[in-house]
């Protein structure tokens, strides 16, 4: 009788987004608080006509399962979504019946490749927040079996889409000729240094300097890292994983009309417009290479801290496409 019911309710709700002639989102993964910001814009009383053309109506919970950090949020957060309208769904397959467009919102990016698989099968287009996957293999076999199915998808920091970083990127300053930026730095055991949170300041990094690393260093003490890259210009930029301290977020971008702050947050706001538009058109605003050249920048770094020495973006990308390979045979 429950499922019954919930079938019913989900069927309502559906049409009626139809009806209004709005494009249906499913969000998986609530164990996040993006989950629950991406849903307070999209069906709050917010009066952006292209944000309202948009409707969050599905959500499935899981979610980590086993990061407590993150399970241990699941709970309160279906309740908030719940208020906004949004189905609760017993299964990925369920949701994916219900929605034009997805958002992979899991915290926890081992769970990733499994969830996009499901979504890439069903047609859909899919955003997949940060971290694309645990590690730079999760990720290569991600944009693997999307290009398998057909599918665009993108993944990005907020930060990246800051109104200052945006203006440095498109050169309103002049090229950038280097960068410093940083962001917090939390540990996740079942994660590698970086992919689980530093990545926001990783990402700040390319979005000034774009792709072209060529090796990268670490040093590191119980106060933070300081990871360098070398890019194949003679450009340098480096990262400041800051672990004792403020939890703060930017940097400084150098260019030809001199130094010049980088954006921190400004919100999710920034974010979504992309991905909506994104949803709309089937163009993702960050490409494939830049997106895994960030994982490839975030691994070279774990190598060299275990190395003590400078280590390659190749060499890094070479072993992250032999995880890849790996993974990959299970979906042959």
């Amino acid at each position: 009788m429950k499922k019954f019911a919930l079938t019913a309710l989900s069927l309502i709700l559906c049409l009626s987004a139809a009806a209004q002639n709005v494009r249906r989102i499913g969000i998986i993964g609530l164990d996040t608080s993006h989950s629950t910001a991406f849903t307070e814009l999209l069906n709050g009383d917010g009066d952006d006509p292209f944000v309202r053309s948009f409707e969050v109506v599905a959500a499935y919970p899981y979610g980590s399962r086993t990061i407590p950090s993150s399970y241990n949020r699941i709970a309160g957060y279906t309740e908030e979504v719940k208020k906004h309208g949004v189905v609760i769904c017993d299964s990925i397959d369920q949701l994916l019946e219900m929605v034009d467009f997805v958002m992979i919102e899991t915290n926890d990016g081992r769970l990733h490749l499994e969830q996009a698989e499901a979504v890439f099968r069903s047609g859909k287009v899919c955003y997949i927040d940060k971290p694309v996957g645990a590690t730079l293999g999760e990720a290569l076999a991600i944009y693997q079996r999307a290009d398998h199915y057909g599918i665009p998808i993108f993944s990005s920091s907020a930060l990246r889409f800051s109104p200052d970083n945006v203006k440095l990127r498109e050169g309103a300053f002049g090229p950038v000729l280097g960068a410093d930026c940083y962001s917090p730095h939390k540990t996740e055991p079942t994660h590698p240094d970086f992919g689980f949170y530093g990545i926001h300041g990783v990402e700040t990094l390319y979005t000034l300097m774009g792709t072209g690393c060529v090796t990268v260093s670490r040093l590191g003490t119980a106060m933070g890292d300081v990871v360098t890259g070398t890019w194949a210009d003679g450009r340098i930029g480096t990262f400041r994983a800051i672990v004792e301290g403020p939890a703060i977020y930017g940097g400084t971008a150098y260019t030809a009309q001199g130094a010049v702050p980088a954006g921190g947050y400004a919100g999710y706001k920034v974010l979504l417009d992309q991905i909506l538009t994104f949803f709309e058109t089937g163009v993702p605003p960050v490409s494939r290479e830049e997106t895994l050249e960030i994982y490839a920048f975030m691994k070279a770094s774990n190598m060299s801290k275990a190395q003590g020495r400078p280590v390659t973006i190749a060499e890094a990308m070479k072993a992250g496409k032999k995880e890849a390979a790996k993974l990959l045979k299970a979906y042959r």
